[in-house]
């Protein structure tokens, strides 16, 4: 097709579906290719459109300081009487995408406040835009970053207020991804049980959608929960099936994570084997009776 303008949308929705899917290197490529198209139709809403995939691809092959730099591009680019999705038609506002998973890279990178500075700004934008999709999108990500502060509270209230909007408007894909959120923030708030339950109905959700993208990371909410939980053996299998996704599909943006939650479930589960150790030999230490005799418990 060369640089017919039809073929743009083609590659933008491709690299949806693939980032979707958890083909990250697939949709990084295509991202590529959408940046150079734009460079030489040098159109504004092709220019925002590039920034945002290749961000989004950058992001979650882990690369945040670059993936920050492109959201940021994006910000710049983004005009609201132009590319909102009350005049697009884009499935949310591309100028809200941009500064929510820009928080996101920025609290990866170690910069809270400015993280929580911005999609606090997203929020506010989607109050305004008034559209579900996008009021979703920002919800749940609040959620997210919210979790990330260990805010057990927060987080359910994103989280919940998310689950109302994703219900009433058949939103499953960011119901599911919620609805583990939730199961999370209950466990943080001393509800274990409910929690990982929670986390289980709402991941059989997420993997019911098709959806791989995040996979690892909703893996690793189960597998903290678990850990709180005292289950720290079927944390540690979670954490390894999270990995192994995030080997396969290149998804590196949680992975160091991964490893802090590996790292502190293998001495949970030493720490909890040792003192088994210990109580089975206390219960096993021959009892002495009068004259001598003595008595195994």
């Amino acid at each position: 097709m060369g640089d017919n303008p039809q073929l743009f949308p083609a590659l933008f929705g491709l690299f949806m579906a693939y980032t979707v899917g958890g083909e990250h290197k697939t949709a990084h490529g295509l991202a590529q290719q959408m940046l150079s198209l734009a460079d030489r139709q040098q159109g504004p809403t092709f220019s925002l459109q590039a920034h945002h995939a290749f961000a989004v691809a950058s992001f979650f092959l882990g690369e945040s300081a670059a993936a920050g730099e492109h959201f940021e591009q994006g910000i710049v680019l983004y005009d609201p009487e132009r590319h909102s999705p009350r005049v697009s038609g884009v499935a949310e506002d591309p100028g809200m995408f941009c500064r929510i998973y820009a928080a996101m890279a920025l609290w990866l990178l170690g910069y809270t406040d400015q993280s929580r500075g911005g999609m606090q700004e997203a929020l506010n934008l989607a109050r305004e835009l008034a559209h579900p999709h996008s009021s979703a999108l920002a919800l749940s990500c609040a959620a997210r970053v919210h979790q990330c502060g260990r805010e057990g509270k927060r987080t359910q209230e994103q989280a919940e207020a998310a689950i109302t909007l994703c219900a009433d408007q058949g939103f499953h894909f960011w119901l599911a991804f919620c609805r583990m959120l939730r199961g999370w923030a209950l466990a943080e708030q001393g509800q274990g049980e409910e929690g990982i339950a929670e986390i289980h109905h709402g991941l059989a959700g997420f993997r019911a959608t098709g959806a791989e993208s995040s996979t690892p990371y909703c893996l690793a909410l189960l597998a903290e929960t678990h850990g709180s939980c005292g289950q720290a053996g079927e944390g540690l299998k979670v954490v390894d099936e999270a990995l192994a996704i995030a080997d396969r599909n290149e998804e590196r943006f949680y992975e160091a994570e991964l490893y802090r939650l590996k790292g502190e479930l293998t001495l949970q589960s030493r720490v909890q084997s040792l003192e088994s150790r210990k109580r089975s030999s206390v219960s096993k230490k021959p009892l002495r009776l009068p004259g001598g005799n003595k008595r195994s418990r």
